[in-house]
């Protein structure tokens, strides 16, 4: 499986994907030898605070579960949030998101 994720210069890159894994802990592993997919996610995973933000790609948006109401709620910490902005700790891979693609939002660098 596949994530594509676009870093905040712009770059397209496609990461090695595991079943059962949140998009955040995926990105902050590669982050850990490449600083340009660093993302903070401070709480990790915990649902505690907005700073895995990332814009997930619209042909996406429907394939993944929608935001529950604390989701939303930890967004309103996040910075420049728009109506493809999503927390990626709450994205968990599965087969039927293999290839999705997301960019990393202002805010989330480590």
């Amino acid at each position: 499986m596949k994530i594509i994720v676009n870093d905040r210069a712009g770059l397209r890159r496609e990461l090695d994907a595991i079943e059962g894994w949140r998009v955040m802990e995926i990105i902050r592993d590669y982050g850990m030898t490449d600083p340009s997919l660093g993302i903070k996610a401070e709480c990790g995973g915990a649902l505690a605070c907005g700073t895995c933000h990332v814009y997930v790609a619209k042909e996406w948006q429907d394939k993944i579960p929608p935001a529950s109401e604390d989701e939303i709620y930890m967004l309103d910490e996040a910075f420049e949030v728009t109506e493809d902005s999503r927390l990626c700790c709450q994205i968990i891979m599965n087969e039927a998101l293999d290839g999705i693609e997301v960019t990393l939002a202002p805010g989330s660098e480590p």
